[in-house]
């Protein structure tokens, strides 16, 4: 499972004016393109949804097609997680390719009702979000690569309880500087804090955006 976010300089996913902060450069938004085609599913929160309104399609027409060629869905499956179910069916990705899975809590299921049917698939994992139990039920959907695409407290959920196996951290020439705006990470109990040290395993450099490829499962100082 791989986590994929863009960042500014100083740490922030986006800024706190209404419209949507363009991090990534062109190169860059292909770069994620591709990622998402060798994915069997994509997973968001239900604030990126909100506040990105995104359609998370695989945009390339021949990265589709080499999709099914390999007896793939020509789009990954949609992932949402909402704790409190309080999603809009009018939101753009459930009205475009691909299949959708909305994992939530029980009191998120019955505030959803029949909301989404016909649009996705609702899923209660029990009186809190479990990411382990996420985990576990994606793959025994077949989910054997999953692309986490935020936002912050999603990856922070994920860091937090030591299930990401890979980082994609494309960091852009950017200084936001709003408190206001929202961070990459929150405040968490990261294992091993910060005596841990993830490895680097990749530097690449896309455009003007740095692209770290990060391991989270690394050593620990002293190790």
């Amino acid at each position: 499972m791989l986590l994929s976010v863009a960042v500014s300089l100083d740490g922030y996913l986006d800024d706190a004016s209404p419209d949507r902060l363009l991090l990534s450069n062109a190169e860059d938004f292909d770069r994620v393109d591709a990622v998402r085609a060798d994915s069997d599913a994509i997973l968001v929160g239900a604030q990126t949804l909100r506040s990105d309104n995104p359609r998370l399609l695989v945009n390339d027409a021949d990265r589709r097609a080499r999709r099914i060629a390999a007896g793939k869905p020509e789009y990954p499956l949609k992932v949402t997680v909402s704790a409190s179910g309080e999603l809009d069916p009018a939101l753009r990705v459930w009205h475009h390719g691909g299949g959708k899975l909305v994992y939530t809590t029980d009191a998120g299921a019955t505030r959803l009702g029949d909301r989404l049917s016909g649009l996705a698939d609702v899923v209660s994992l029990g009186p809190a979000i479990d990411f382990g139990a996420l985990l576990d039920d994606l793959g025994r959907r077949g989910i054997t690569r999953l692309m986490v695409e935020g936002g912050g407290r999603i990856h922070t959920a994920f860091l937090s309880a030591d299930l990401a196996d890979e980082l994609l951290l494309a960091v852009a020439p950017i200084l936001v500087g709003d408190p206001a705006a929202p961070r990459f990470l929150h405040p968490a109990a990261y294992p091993g804090g910060s005596g841990r040290r993830l490895e680097l395993a990749d530097l690449t450099r896309v455009g003007d955006i740095a692209l770290l490829r990060y391991l989270p499962k690394g050593h620990q100082l002293g190790a």
